[in-house]
């Protein structure tokens, strides 16, 4: 027990810099006492930590201390590598020669055991510039010009502060404030057509935690029914947890989900094999679309064409 307080209390101070013998005490839960003996095994092992009195003195370790590699056993280090390895295929944030530097100081190969590649099929170097502009914008805090197509078609100029990059449901998004919208919003990269890095810098506010923060509710929950021939795809884009097994081999399904142009679009990708349970106007805007699509492709139909 006395060991893991050890380290934790280092992981801690290389992440804050320097903290008070009672602070430490409560963050972990012992007394001050027990601060101080610890920090005499500390130094006993080694590990260049000192205390600083006076008013604004505290608990520090050295300046340029790091950790040796020893701290970690061979499987945290090869799980570093590999997530280190993850971010590089995720456009080009390490180069190779970092890796190769980490895992000499771990003593590990490093031969990538396996590939991941979140860019879209085809020429993929305009994402991860996308990718990299959007990173370094995070990073420095500095505002984003973007050219942004929303969910039902229509392209606009935002001005955005990023916060943070997020990767869910095999897609990249950037959370970030919309100074035009005036609120915190989701942008999905592969829609952002154009962007710019401006000089201007912002001053990063928290994400909200909660859709009321956001002043917007939790999607309704739509529940569709798939046919057997759709598992593939169903278990692809749901949840397990969302999926019920029907007698007939259906797959009803009910989970929260933005009901807007997307929302439509991604239905129609499964052509007759979804149906819309509710709710009810969703089955009519479906219906509608369907009909719309039936009267462009109709059989011995052909576009105008000019002579």
């Amino acid at each position: 027990m006395q060991e893991s307080r050890l380290f934790k209390i280092i992981y801690y101070l290389l992440g804050r810099g320097q903290a008070t013998a009672a602070e430490l005490a409560e963050r972990f839960e012992v007394s001050v006492r027990t601060i101080y003996r610890d920090m005499d095994a500390l130094s006993q092992a080694g590990i260049p930590i000192y205390a600083e009195p006076g008013r604004n003195g505290g608990i520090s370790l050295l300046d340029h201390f790091v950790l040796d590699r020893v701290v970690l056993s061979e499987q945290e280090r090869q799980d570093v590598l590999a997530a280190l390895q993850s971010l590089t295929a995720a456009g080009n944030t390490l180069d190779g020669d970092t890796l190769n530097k980490l895992a000499a100081v771990f003593r590990l190969p490093a031969e990538n055991w396996y590939e991941v590649d979140f860019s879209r099929w085809g020429v993929s170097t305009g994402d991860n510039e996308k990718f990299e502009a959007l990173k370094r914008a995070v990073i420095r805090r500095k505002c984003v010009r973007i050219s942004y197509v929303g969910s039902y078609g229509g392209e606009s100029s935002r001005k955005i502060h990023p916060l943070k990059l997020m990767y869910k449901s095999r897609a990249w998004y950037v959370k970030a404030y919309c100074a035009e919208k005036k609120d915190f919003r989701l942008f999905r990269l592969s829609r952002i057509k154009a962007w710019e890095l401006l000089e201007e810098e912002f001053v990063p506010e928290p994400w909200p935690e909660s859709p009321e923060q956001m002043n917007a509710s939790e999607p309704e929950p739509v529940v569709l029914r798939f046919s057997r021939d759709a598992a593939y795809r169903v278990y692809d884009e749901f949840d397990v947890g969302h999926i019920r097994e029907q007698e007939n081999g259906d797959l009803l399904v009910s989970a929260p989900m933005p009901q807007d142009g997307w929302l439509t679009g991604f239905l129609l990708s499964f052509g007759a094999q979804v149906e819309v349970v509710s709710p009810v106007y969703l089955r009519e805007v479906l219906a509608g679309e369907a009909r719309a699509i039936l009267e462009k492709n109709r059989p011995g139909m052909f576009p105008n064409r000019e002579s």
